[in-house]
């Protein structure tokens, strides 16, 4: 969620501080633009991964404090959420045998944690949305005791002016009214980082874009909520509407939401950060002493807080991140649109997929985005989102680029998996990693299964059985923790 901020109350002249400290950030960095101050491009790509704690019969256990005591790491960081923590990778180069080495970091720490949990009776569960939680669950009693997240909820309610409202229709239907921003935390997610430098970040930006459909479609992982079944990745939603600053009236003026996937494809990383300050007024005006343009007249380089405070709450699915380390400035895109989950292999290959693929489109001669209109990779994450690996999505094909519309399974193990082996090839990754990886894809696409579908098609089988509803889901839980806990991938595990 970020950095952390102290608590305090704004107030008129905080805004308009605020609004002229961001203009000034935007004008600092395109001077660092201008000048070429920014590392070049290392390769470098990093994980974060959204965990949640359960009881032993799959509920969730409100105990993110105790548990990171006992951890003691920096590694892992509370979340929204008392029942949520996260792990933070450290930065890795993308070459060699980094999967595997990943693969392995992974396991160490989850298992780690997984003991320290123990001792307080929770175990973790990686999974796009718990599918156990109760709207009793998500309430601001159990948000965590953290200043931002405090600040978020009365700023969102603040400007929204009105409860939260959830409505979400798919295999059936939910509405649902919270006094609070709780309900976002229901939220796991995988994110992942890739540095880059200014001049590809357009071509990775609009490449992960038109790649996130794809992405959702052989990954989702979140296809209940409240005990009931809707999207086969419901997560996204969810979280647009648990975020939603406009009341029902500014809806339909076609103001845009904080959760956005934005309209159009980009020139420039300063496309992104201008768009931002242009269209979303500040959620925490919260001003810093430095004079980004003295600092930068100064020969240094400025931090522009308010610039990467204000970027950090406009939750775009690909994000632009600036940053100042050891002295030297850099970009990065974050991709934000995958589940946790559900195992470290199928989490890998989600990464392998994510990398390889975003590498060979963004070096592609003919990029897809100029063959592609960007509301048709709208369209696709909307329909992967609905329906995973289910889906129907369009790409262009063939020698005049016509869009198609294909089957996800069939797109993704026809076209995209041989596109990100090359991609996977050009970062160097070795060829071994890089066929397990791959090949975990390739097997959801054959059995045209994920973790969604397992878990609609477990729920199911439980109910036939003469389970009740929550019974069911808690036992199906149950076993999708053991079966994670194994590591085999989700296209192997056994639905009977």
């Amino acid at each position: 969620m970020g950095e952390k901020v102290a608590v305090g109350a704004f107030d008129l002249a905080d805004r308009r501080l605020y609004r002229r400290k961001l203009q000034q950030c935007l004008v600092g960095l395109e001077r660092l633009l201008d000048e070429k101050r920014f590392e070049r491009s290392r390769n470098l790509m990093g994980l974060e991964i959204e965990l949640n704690l359960t009881d032993s019969d799959g509920l969730p256990r409100m105990v993110n404090e105790e548990v990171l005591r006992r951890i003691a790491s920096r590694d892992f960081q509370t979340e929204l959420a008392q029942f949520n923590i996260e792990v933070n990778i450290a930065p890795h180069l993308l070459s060699g045998r980094v999967l595997d080495r990943l693969a392995g970091e992974l396991r160490a720490g989850l298992g780690y944690a997984g003991r320290m949990a123990a001792e307080v009776g929770a175990r973790i569960v990686m999974v796009g949305i718990l599918p156990t939680l109760e709207a009793q669950d998500l309430v601001s009693a159990n948000l965590s005791a953290d200043d931002r997240f405090v600040l978020l909820n009365e700023q969102i309610l603040a400007m929204r002016g009105e409860d939260i409202t959830l409505d979400i229709r798919g295999v059936e239907h939910l509405v649902y009214t919270s006094a609070s921003i709780a309900p976002e935390a229901a939220c796991t997610s995988t994110q992942m980082h890739l540095q880059v430098t200014p001049g590809r970040f357009a071509a990775v930006w609009n490449a992960a874009q038109a790649v996130a459909g794809p992405q959702v479609a052989a990954g989702a992982n979140s296809p209940f909520l409240f005990g009931r079944e809707l999207w086969r990745e419901t997560r996204p939603m969810l979280f647009q509407q648990a975020t939603d600053t406009r009341p029902q009236e500014l809806r339909a003026q076609g103001v845009r939401p904080l959760t956005w996937f934005g309209e159009r494809w980009i020139e420039s990383v300063t496309d992104l950060f201008a768009e931002n300050v242009r269209y979303f007024p500040a959620l925490l005006p919260i001003c810093d002493d430095e004079d980004p343009l003295r600092v930068l007249d100064d020969g240094r380089v400025p931090r522009l807080r308010e610039l990467t405070l204000h970027n950090g709450t406009v939750y775009r699915w690909n994000r632009p991140v600036y940053e100042v380390v050891d002295g030297v400035p850099h970009l990065r895109v974050e991709n934000r649109v995958m589940p946790a989950g559900p195992t470290v292999a199928d989490l890998l290959a989600n990464t392998a997929f994510y990398y390889g693929l975003v590498a060979a489109l963004a070096e592609a001669p003919r990029p897809v985005w100029r063959r592609m209109p960007f509301g048709a990779a709208a369209a696709n994450f909307d329909a992967a989102c609905r329906y995973g690996i289910g889906a129907r999505l369009h790409w262009p094909l063939g020698p005049g680029g016509a869009l198609v519309e294909l089957p996800a399974a069939d797109l993704i193990r026809d076209e995209l998996l041989p596109l990100a082996a090359a991609g996977l090839d050009s970062w160097g990754i070795d060829p071994v990693d890089r066929d397990h990886c791959l090949g975990i894809i390739g097997q959801r696409c054959e059995h045209r299964t994920n973790g969604a579908e397992w878990q609609s098609a477990v729920f199911h089988r439980m109910l036939e059985r003469g389970l009740d509803r929550r019974p069911a889901l808690a036992a199906m839980t149950q076993r999708y923790r053991e079966h994670m806990e194994g590591g085999e991938p989700v296209h192997s595990w056994p639905v009977g």
